[in-house]
């Protein structure tokens, strides 16, 4: 159990990296979007490449940041009966979800996105638009992101088995992530 408790702490090392990246991103988007709408409406100049790299910075945002919100136990979920739970019951609603929901999907979304990123990375797809991007870079995002989910939901399966085997602790009101 100890193996993979360090584990689970490498992944959500690996995971916060990440984040990081998606907090850069967000706030390049936002100072693009700034400086695109600037240079449109003052100098009535414009590029689809700009208005593009807008929504590939978006999706770096969510793709990159949706495992650090696993993480981070901030993601959402209907709470009408959870919010009542006692902590144990909560671990293993947790448990089931992440084992016969969240992994199982991303395993489909890795198999249905990688093959798609190969095609556009080997025909150099690019966008129909004027002055567009190439489009694999931001397919790339769907498989990174998908496969920082399932790494991140099998850190949050291992902590949540440490629990119930008293080798981890977890925060009373379990607002926090498993340490």
């Amino acid at each position: 159990m100890n193996g993979l408790l360090a584990l689970a702490r490498l992944i959500d090392r690996l995971t916060d990296a990440f984040a990081r990246i998606a907090e850069v991103a967000v706030i390049a988007s936002c100072f693009i979007s700034a400086g695109n709408a600037l240079v449109r409406y003052g100098l009535d100049l414009s590029s689809n490449g700009w208005l593009e790299i807008q929504w590939y910075l978006f999706g770096a945002c969510v793709m990159l940041g949706a495992a650090q919100v696993l993480r981070v136990n901030e993601h959402v979920r209907v709470d009408v009966l959870y919010g009542r739970y006692p902590v144990r019951a909560k671990v293993f609603v947790d448990l089931f979800g992440l084992i016969f929901f969240v992994l199982p999907v991303m395993c489909a979304m890795l198999w249905f996105s990688v093959p798609l990123l190969l095609r556009m990375y080997e025909s150099q797809e690019m966008s129909g638009n004027a002055g567009g991007l190439i489009r694999w870079p931001a397919m790339a995002l769907l498989p990174l992101g998908f496969g920082l989910l399932l790494l991140q939901a099998a850190s949050e399966i291992v902590k949540r088995v440490g629990w119930l085997l008293h080798k981890v602790e977890m925060s009373l009101h379990y607002e926090r992530p498993l340490q």
